[in-house]
């Protein structure tokens, strides 16, 4: 409960900041050109019973504004007079145009307004990420120096590679560290550099892998080696129950060789998957039930005893399939690099980073429109779920920065009921000096709102379905 607690903390916290200095765009473009603000809200406030649905709300002496918090937390808006948006206020539409009102504008005006929310979610994005490189600078470990090398899935040996290769770059850029950036580039590259025993070789690729695919394939394309060795036994734990020991390495489960990490927790997914179909308890339990061969580090054994130690240990995992022992971490296997940055290197570093990011999200999108995009989508929890399970400001900012970006790129999809459906318009105004009509208006705000529903309930009912076991 605590662990849920803390990330619901970190996304109410960051998506409040975020939708109030969106919204705060929205509102300095328009006081700087004099149109007039009714409402500036937090959170939704759909009015209940005889309730306004404020959990706050404050109007300045001689300020058009008032201010507050909603009970629904699901965003927030800007509320500007002689506006067609999301309240449908068309009262206010049927009366005579004022000065101080959105409509009477000129274009260029409506237009900045328009693009006020997103052009701070993305400036903020960038400012964030360059403090970031200023106050922790970057911390990262790069693939060249992964000497233990990579494992490759059945699809990647197909390429041609083999497990232990040391992925250096390919023909876009050298690898910096092991990210999504890095199967990003292996999905559209036509070459990839690698080390293999030692010496440097290049592997042909067709340059039109799926992404979606080489993520979501079990085992994925490529992950870091990690050596089945282990380095902390849990307390109370089947691993502590049998005595085992830093150092030792594990070599088999269930008479299946193992030779890393990677493979040991790609079988216990294999049993994670027999456990779905189990039907009694009896059935779990002949699924717990493993055989795992350890070989016993020297430095653990006897003094009279000189040879390594091979033990079968027959034993039941716990009813999450855990064994009780974690391996060393890849900060522990390798020497992690640190580049720091000045102020005013940071900036520009920051800026190519945030850029970097955002394209990389535009790239992922065509992956949206297929079924395993689809499936793909996440919601509210999903989102919460991208937060540290303990409070960590870094991982807080670096969190914090993505969202704007993606709130960013969002809202300027060219979607009615978004920033980006009214940019249309108002480019459709401007380049043929025709004005849609209102009725157009309401009409095409309808269907975006629709869409919008929808989206969310497919994005929030994936994340139901994967809480449930059923994706």
């Amino acid at each position: 409960m605590e662990v849920f607690l803390i990330k619901l903390l970190q996304f109410i916290l960051a998506i409040s900041l975020l939708v109030l200095l969106h919204e705060g765009g929205h509102f300095f473009f328009s006081k700087l050109f004099g149109v007039r603000v009714d409402k500036f809200y937090l959170f939704f406030d759909p009015s209940i019973w005889k309730w306004n649905g404020s959990l706050f709300k404050w109007k300045p002496k001689k300020s058009d504004t008032t201010y507050g918090v909603g009970w629904l937390p699901l965003g927030g808006y800007c509320k500007i007079s002689g506006m067609i948006d999301e309240s449908f206020d068309t009262e206010q539409m049927k009366k005579p145009a004022e000065p101080w009102e959105f409509r009477s504008k000129p274009a260029w005006q409506r237009l900045l307004i328009m693009i006020g929310g997103v052009l701070v979610n993305f400036l903020l994005a960038l400012f964030i990420y360059s403090m970031i490189l200023y106050h922790w600078g970057d911390t990262y470990i790069s693939p060249k120096d992964m000497t233990y090398g990579m494992k490759f899935n059945t699809e990647a040996k197909q390429l041609g590679f083999q497990d232990g290769d040391i992925l250096v770059g390919t023909d876009k850029r050298e690898f910096k560290d092991f990210s999504v950036d890095l199967y990003r580039d292996l999905a559209s590259a036509h070459r990839a550099d690698i080390i293999r025993d030692g010496k440097p070789m290049t592997i042909k690729l067709p340059g039109d892998l799926s992404l979606l695919t080489m993520l979501k394939t079990e085992p994925s394309f490529v992950r870091p080696f990690i050596p089945a060795v282990v380095d902390t036994v849990l307390p109370n734990t089947p691993a502590a129950k049998y005595g085992l020991a830093k150092g030792d390495t594990i070599k088999a489960i269930n008479g299946k060789a193992v030779d890393s990490q990677n493979d040991f927790t790609f079988e216990l997914g294999r049993l994670e998957d027999m456990m779905a179909g189990a039907k009694t308890p009896a059935d779990s339990l002949r699924i717990r039930t493993v055989s795992i061969v350890v070989a016993h580090e020297s430095s653990n054994l006897n003094a009279q005893t000189s040879n390594q130690r091979v033990d079968t240990v027959h034993t039941v995992l716990t009813p999450e399939l855990k064994f009780g022992f974690a391996p060393k971490a890849l900060a522990q296997l390798y020497e992690p690099r640190h580049d720091d940055y000045s102020l005013l290197a940071s900036v520009p570093a920051g800026v190519k980073y945030g850029i970097g990011v955002l394209r990389g999200y535009v790239d992922d999108m065509k992956y949206v429109f297929s079924a395993d995009g689809a499936k793909s989508l996440g919601g509210f929890g999903a989102i919460g779920s991208l937060f540290p399970a303990t409070w960590d400001w870094y991982m807080f900012w670096k969190m914090t920065a993505f969202l704007s970006i993606i709130l960013a790129f969002m809202n300027i999809l060219p979607i009615p009921a978004l920033d980006g459906g009214h940019v249309l318009f108002l480019l459709y105004e401007m380049i043929t000096r025709r004005k849609p009509s209102e009725t157009f208006m309401i009409r095409a705000e309808y269907v975006g709102i629709g869409l919008l529903i929808l989206l969310m309930v497919v994005a929030n009912l994936n994340d139901i379905l994967r809480w449930l076991g059923y994706m």
